[in-house]
């Protein structure tokens, strides 16, 4: 039988950082028989999430396939403040989780306010199914952006919560090898300069937002000008949020 410190010194070999927390995920998940075949799969860096088969999000364990973006810590902050937004917006507030991945977004919200009508779309047929495992499956919708959504949601979304990618199409080779080589380029591409995405989910927002309905999009510091004005040309008040501690940032943008 392998033994812990035999793991934590292929770990290192293969370049993991926290060799030794890793290990301990690993033997605690394989169930004995199964740690050789997950072992090898991190040494070919496979993100540590895809070979769990979950990731830690806002405290819960959300399903995570192979093939699907890793929710990050930093969209932990957006997450929270969906969830703040949803609290002000009433009772039981409609929320649509957009380029929803593995409907991680979706699933915080809905964990904490169990009341809320939430629905969840993505592009990605991957993403569609491993969603599907961490919300009620008939809620969550296949297609590209607001196209997928149900005719009968315009117009009555209280929060539209949307971490769609914005990583410059030329900085995608500077990016990590496991979300480079591990992740789908469509939930990491955001065009020449990141923001293709949100001023097309800007532009979408209006139609779909109840009066007094919020915009939510995970941006960088960097951007978040961009991201904030692309709300604005559109009629939505917009502001900026960080969080330094996750080194989260995230628009807003509010219909009158």
């Amino acid at each position: 039988m392998t033994s812990f410190d035999q793991v934590v010194a292929r770990l290192r070999r293969a370049g993991c950082v926290f060799a030794e927390d890793e290990a301990r995920l690993l033997l605690a998940e394989s169930g004995g028989g199964a740690l050789e075949p997950m072992l090898a799969r991190r040494e070919a860096g496979l993100p540590l999430e895809q070979v769990l088969g979950w990731a830690e999000f806002l405290g819960l364990r959300i399903a995570l396939d192979p093939g699907v973006f890793v929710p990050r810590r930093r969209t932990e902050f957006l997450a929270r403040q969906a969830v703040l937004a949803a609290e002000r917006a009433g009772a039981e507030p409609v929320v649509v989780d957009l380029c929803c991945g593995s409907g991680a977004l979706g699933a915080a919200v809905l964990d904490r306010l169990p009341r809320a009508e939430v629905h969840a779309a993505d592009l990605d047929d991957a993403a569609v199914r491993c969603a599907r495992r961490n919300l009620p499956p008939e809620r969550v919708h296949a297609g590209d952006l607001d196209e997928a959504l149900p005719a009968r949601l315009r117009g009555r979304i209280d929060v539209l919560v949307v971490n769609a990618p914005y990583v410059p199409t030329g900085s995608l080779p500077l990016l990590p090898p496991e979300a480079r080589e591990h992740e789908p380029r469509l939930a990491l591409d955001g065009g020449a300069d990141g923001l293709a995405l949100h001023r097309r989910v800007a532009a979408a927002a209006p139609a779909l937002l109840a009066p007094g309905g919020s915009l939510l999009v995970e941006t960088s510091r960097e951007q978040a000008g961009g991201t904030a004005a692309a709300m604005s040309g559109h009629g939505l008040r917009a502001r900026v949020r960080s969080d330094d501690e996750v080194a989260g940032t995230v628009a807003i943008g509010v219909r009158d």
